[in-house]
């Protein structure tokens, strides 16, 4: 297991790489470029300068989160092509300054969903939730509310001058339904896997977030079944997932420590987001502190899945809360995922130890 912090780079994350540096246990962060236009390729001298920036700290940086998938290749038109030698192209770059594992994901539109940015806990600390009810709304308002209560900072997946325009880019999906979102998958990852093999790099899949159809858009990455069907669609090591445990259990039908145990013994789990949430009623949830007794998830259990089966990929504590008066970027403050960090880490040392 190498633990890592996401880092969002000098110029939209407030928080210095000197501070991550002194979280016990964190070796590395997980960094991307957010100044290239998604579809575009990411220039060799940035990702390199970013390279040089994290080493200069003490730091390593192996994983990229995330190298954004265009939305022509998600839809399936014809200009699909020049964006995906466009995105082999970046994969060489990453391969040149010693990146092993690219996080993506391939959700319509949204790249992640959240209704509430700044939901008050009784302790006082501040996390994001989401409610059902607070997608009955029109999608001009719910993009509003998002970008409004991002605290200032630009949101990954939902940049405003895309989602300017976010009736035109549903009428472009109107005809994807999830068979046709499969294929298109499938021809992305027949065309980028070679160039992962050849590079040594692996691709990992974050699953959908919330794992079930919202707005009518279709998902594909919602539970073990199509993460089976993914990793036999192109059957290589380089075609693996990002298991977020909070987004698969936003689902209560999804077993959780049966997936991390199932696709860890498949060799396919490459990087894990761990956070914990609490389901609320149905579906509405919260993302809780880390601990097993404030969330919904038996954090034991998530890690004894990883380390029982032989988990040795990268691992970052998920969103954290706000806490001690911090503000910042929703979900990414340093304080409560430092805390995540160390909780994670006395886990799993009890977990080297049990015999």
């Amino acid at each position: 297991m190498q633990m890592t912090m996401r880092w969002f780079g000098p110029v939209e994350d407030k928080i210095p790489l000197a501070h991550i540096r002194q979280v016990p246990g964190v070796e590395g962060v997980v960094g991307a470029l957010y100044d290239v236009p998604v579809g575009e390729v990411w220039p060799q001298d940035k990702v390199r300068a970013l390279a040089d920036q994290v080493q200069q700290a003490g730091l390593k940086m192996e994983v990229i989160e995330s190298v954004n998938i265009h939305d022509d290749i998600k839809i399936g038109l014809p200009s699909r092509d020049r964006f995906i030698a466009n995105y082999q192209q970046t994969i060489r770059h990453l391969a040149e300054i010693g990146i092993k594992v690219i996080c993506y994901n391939f959700m319509p539109v949204f790249d992640w969903m959240k209704t509430e940015m700044n939901y008050v806990l009784p302790d006082g600390s501040v996390t994001m939730a989401f409610e059902k009810k607070g997608i009955d709304k029109t999608l001009d308002e719910v993009v509003k509310e998002v970008l409004e209560n991002s605290n200032g900072f630009a949101l990954p997946g939902w940049e405003p001058e895309r989602l300017a325009k976010v009736q035109e880019l549903f009428a472009k999906y109107k005809d994807v339904d999830e068979n046709t979102l499969r294929q298109n998958l499938v021809y992305f990852l027949e065309r980028v896997i070679p160039v992962c093999e050849e590079v040594g790099i692996k691709m990992a899949i974050h699953p959908d977030d919330p794992p079930y159809s919202i707005f009518g858009l279709p998902r594909i990455v919602k539970n073990r079944d199509d993460l089976d069907w993914i990793c036999n669609a192109v059957n290589s090591e380089a075609n693996g997932i990002t298991l977020c445990t909070g987004s698969i259990a936003e689902d209560p039908d999804n077993n959780v420590y049966e997936i991390l145990a199932e696709f860890t013994r498949r060799r396919r789990i490459h990087f894990a987001h761990v956070r914990n949430i609490k389901l609320i009623q149905d579906k509405d949830f919260y993302e809780s502190a880390h601990l097993s007794r404030y969330g919904s998830l038996d954090m034991y259990e998530v890690m004894k899945a990883l380390h029982d089966n032989g988990f040795n990929g990268y691992i970052r504590p998920d969103h954290g809360r706000f806490i001690w008066g911090e503000t910042g970027r929703p979900g990414y403050g340093l304080y409560d995922r430092a805390l995540g960090v160390t909780y994670l880490h006395g886990l799993w040392e009890a977990l080297e130890k049990r015999h």
